[in-house]
């Protein structure tokens, strides 16, 4: 629940203040695609899991969850999907192989082993964080409703969304070669 920092204004001498609890009271995690279709608008698809610390509840997304995801996103697209995916453990597990095998509409290509700058989601994120800066939400619930509205403005722009893929220097050519 600690803020991000950023800069903010105030009155010349006035050092502004966040003030927040140092307890750490949950998390959000979020999972999300961009999708990337010739000829249609660019889309977020994205999926939220609050956590908030009770017994027996999972703290992140495990295999059932991206396949979730990715079975939501090809009702939506209607058609194959072409899924560059980062590496981390959930999605190269056994487990999730063995999903991704059961999808005949699904071809999966890994990005290299630590690159965020080739994954066009991770400037989704930093794009959330950096307008999170200097909020203090009450409870886990405010945070989670923050999040939620700043990506569902961010589902509108798709301007934004072809950005954040142009911003990783991949192409998009569908030409065999």
């Amino acid at each position: 629940m600690r803020p991000p920092k950023a800069r903010t204004w105030s009155r010349r001498g006035v050092t502004p203040t966040v003030t927040v609890t140092s307890r750490g009271s949950g998390r959000v995690n979020l999972a999300g695609l961009i999708c990337f279709k010739q000829g249609r608008r660019t889309r977020l698809i994205y999926r939220m899991r609050v956590y908030r610390r009770r017994k027996n509840e999972r703290k992140g997304f495990n295999e059932a969850d991206f396949a979730r995801l990715l079975d939501a996103a090809h009702q939506q697209l209607a058609g194959p999907i072409v899924l560059v995916w980062d590496n981390v453990n959930t999605h190269v597990g056994a487990r999730m192989r063995r999903l991704i095998e059961t999808r005949p509409w699904l071809t999966v290509f890994r990005l290299p082993t630590y690159a965020p700058e080739l994954n066009p989601v991770e400037s989704v994120w930093s794009h959330l964080k950096r307008g999170l800066g200097n909020l203090a939400p009450c409870t886990l619930a405010d945070l989670a409703q923050v999040i939620r509205s700043r990506l569902k403005q961010m589902q509108y722009r798709p301007t934004l969304l072809d950005a954040f893929l142009a911003h990783t220097g991949l192409t998009t050519d569908l030409r065999s070669t």
